[in-house]
């Protein structure tokens, strides 16, 4: 069965630009680059990925091209543009020349919720497709009213909710992240990542079935024709290696029909960003 692993990252460490690598994840301050994850790749046989952006620089995405066109498993990028600017539409005309460039993201959860309904920030998101740009929405559950409004008022746009928005898992919270999910789900333009689990349980002590009821609420919520695989390697090393990982969900669909595994595991990826 092929496989697209639809959220991973790269970069060359740096203190003040990786900030957010805190003492608890001290295992990734050092360069995560191709070359690593194709061999992580060949032991879990994992046919390509999605390469999306650490960093909130146009520097970045211009990174993640360059290392796209010396590496053939990397299918698609994920990049940053600042949609606030004046001069967006311009931009995202220039990375539309890229066909690696699949779409962009903000760290929207280092923001306040209200922050992605601000008139400038809406007007880059409706901008986006026009050039079949996608957008990743990376958020904790606080954001998921303000993401409801968002899809709602962009009901055309193709968005993928990145890491099931990062619900509570080590503290086991699990219904008002649920019934936010459920309601978000309701916009057919919304997918939802299946990634970045195991750094919202317990680094040192989670179990499989602690993400048991967090999988079934977004495969309840979404089905199985919008959901993706992603590992979100290298992060997922701080609680994880990439077969632990990957485990977690080879063991959950492993239930599901052939069809459905294919769709998880590749098409849906390959059918949202358009690989």
């Amino acid at each position: 069965m092929k496989v697209i692993d639809a959220h991973q990252h790269f970069w060359y460490y740096e203190k003040n630009k990786h900030a957010w690598i805190d003492d608890a994840m001290a295992v990734i301050r050092k360069d995560f680059l191709p070359e690593q994850l194709a061999e992580v790749y060949q032991s879990n046989n994992i046919d390509g990925c999605v390469a999306v952006k650490a960093d909130q620089s146009e520097n970045e995405t211009n990174f993640l091209i360059q290392l796209s066109q010396q590496h053939a498993f990397i299918k698609g990028i994920v990049g940053y543009v600042d949609l606030r600017a004046e001069n967006v539409t311009e931009r995202l005309a220039y990375y539309q020349q890229h066909k690696i460039v699949k779409g962009f993201r903000h760290v929207l959860q280092a923001q306040e919720p209200e922050f992605m309904l601000q008139p400038n920030f809406l007007r880059g998101i409706a901008a986006l497709k026009q050039f079949n740009f996608t957008y990743d929405i990376l958020i904790f559950p606080k954001h998921l009213q303000a993401a409801i409004e968002l899809v709602k008022q962009n009901p055309s746009q193709p968005f993928v909710i990145d890491h099931i928005a990062k619900p509570y898992i080590k503290a086991g919270l699990i219904d008002e992240w649920k019934k936010d999910i459920n309601t978000i789900a309701q916009y057919q333009n919304v997918y939802c990542k299946i990634s970045g689990m195991v750094t919202e349980a317990d680094y040192n002590n989670w179990k499989q079935e602690d993400f048991t009821p967090y999988i079934d609420a977004v495969v309840e919520a979404f089905g199985t024709k919008r959901i993706l695989f992603g590992s979100d390697w290298p992060v997922c090393l701080v609680a994880a290696s990439y077969e632990k990982m990957k485990a977690i969900v080879t063991d959950y669909f492993s239930k599901f029909s052939l069809a459905e595994q294919e769709d998880f595991f590749c098409n849906n990826t390959t059918t949202f960003y358009n690989l």
